[in-house]
């Protein structure tokens, strides 16, 4: 037992030894003796994702507007958030922090969660920028 437990050390002492070592540096190209070709232009960045509404969105918006609860317009489908972002952000802003009930649903304040104000623009932000 003790020899193959030697045996397993040994092998493993020699495994990890293998994982760190390092390969020569490769030899750098020659240069080039025409110019390269213009390179094709890169593609176009994708949107960034705004961080802080994911955020609040997963804290308190993906509850009901995930699913729809309540007339929540899911995030993503544009004929349920056209008429709402043609409204402009700031009602955007009013109807989420405030709340509203409209003829689809309702929308407690801030979702019924205590989020400062920021963090539910941000959530607005986010919700608006998926569904354009």
């Amino acid at each position: 037992m003790t020899r193959q437990l030697s045996l397993a050390v040994a092998l493993c002492t020699l495994l990890l030894a293998a994982c760190g070592k390092s390969e020569a540096p490769a030899a750098a190209p020659a240069p080039a003796a025409t110019p390269a070709p213009a390179a094709a232009p890169a593609p176009a960045a994708p949107v960034a994702v705004n961080e802080a509404g994911k955020s609040a969105f997963g804290k308190a918006c993906a509850l009901c507007h995930a699913a729809g609860v309540a007339g929540a317009p899911k995030p993503g489908d544009k004929a349920e958030w056209a008429p709402r972002i043609a409204q402009g952000n700031d009602t955007l802003y009013k109807h989420a922090i405030e709340g509203f009930t409209g003829a689809k649903g309702a929308m407690p304040p801030k979702g019924g969660s205590a989020l400062p104000d920021n963090d539910v623009k941000a959530a607005v932000d986010y919700m608006v920028g998926l569904s354009k």
